[in-house]
């Protein structure tokens, strides 16, 4: 009789030490956010399964960037909350490119809804981006652009949300008038209710210094989008490129990143994107992102 009780109990530490082991490396592995615009053709395709191999691959957090007609990747708000929350995501920004004056209302309720925290303008709204030749840019002046952002961020502040507003690189280059956008932007919009959320390949692409702009307008930056880049220029997986990750994520709290989402614009060489998140994911960890 004590042997049988002795093995049960033996079987019963084993088990639970087996479990205990197996959230703990779960726990460990789960960290850091994929902004779906890196996987958005998966997504298009099956949705779900996607969210699901993106919580396979150990990221906790999402940004999405498929929002149409009051839906979020043809889920309503309520269901694509329900269904991050039964894989163990959670909804942290939404990039919302097709905001205007008129609809902004509506889509912050929706976007609210959700279960979103940040509401990212990731160009110049309302048919100022623009492609050329040069590459990517805008149409109209800083002036304005400053001016829409600035009642999309009353707007988001009503909505209970908060506004950021995403770069490339153009921003850091100066415009026909002499005046770089960005450091417009960031000099005349009231931090109450716009701040940033800075592309660090963008930044790298363009020249220009993260940890100079984190050092002369500190707490600005909410969220990085974080993405390498190769010996071509070209956009590669988290650790697989040149950008010194490191000594940017050494500056994180001057530079008042909350959260931080892999983005891979493009990938190459065969590179899946599905497989391309694996191999970020593993390079956030080696750099020391948490």
């Amino acid at each position: 009789m004590k042997n049988s009780i002795m093995k049960t109990l033996l079987k019963c530490f084993v088990l639970t030490a087996f479990m205990c082991g197996s959230v703990m490396t779960y726990a460990q592995t789960k960290l850091g956010g994929l902004a779906l615009y890196t996987v958005r053709d998966d997504m298009g395709t099956n949705a779900k399964a996607t969210l699901q191999a993106v919580a396979d691959a150990g990221y906790k957090n999402i940004e999405a960037a498929g929002y149409q007609d009051g839906k979020f990747y043809n889920m309503t708000p309520v269901e694509f909350k329900k269904t991050l929350k039964s894989m163990g995501l959670k909804p942290i920004s939404t990039h919302q490119g097709s905001v205007t004056l008129e609809n902004a209302d509506q889509m912050m309720a929706d976007v609210k809804t959700a279960g979103f925290k940040y509401f990212v303008i990731p160009v110049p709204p309302m048919g100022m981006f623009e492609v050329n030749k040069e590459g990517m840019g805008m149409d109209g002046s800083v002036e304005d652009l400053a001016k829409i952002l600035n009642t999309l961020g009353h707007k988001a502040k009503k909505a209970g949300l908060k506004l950021l507003y995403h770069n490339h690189d153009f921003e850091f280059k100066k415009n026909t008038d002499g005046i770089v956008p960005i450091d417009y932007l960031l000099e005349n919009l009231d931090p109450k209710y716009v701040n940033f959320q800075m592309d660090l390949y963008w930044v790298t692409k363009a020249e220009a210094n993260p940890i100079a702009y984190f050092n002369k307008y500190p707490g600005r930056f909410k969220i990085w989008h974080v993405k390498d880049m190769d010996e071509q220029g070209r956009f590669a997986p988290v650790g697989q490129g040149s950008i010194n990750f490191k000594n940017i994520l050494d500056n994180k709290i001057l530079s008042g990143m909350k959260y931080y989402m892999v983005e891979q614009d493009k990938t190459f060489d065969g590179l899946k994107p599905l497989e391309a998140i694996k191999i970020s994911h593993e390079g956030l960890k080696e750099i020391g992102f948490k």
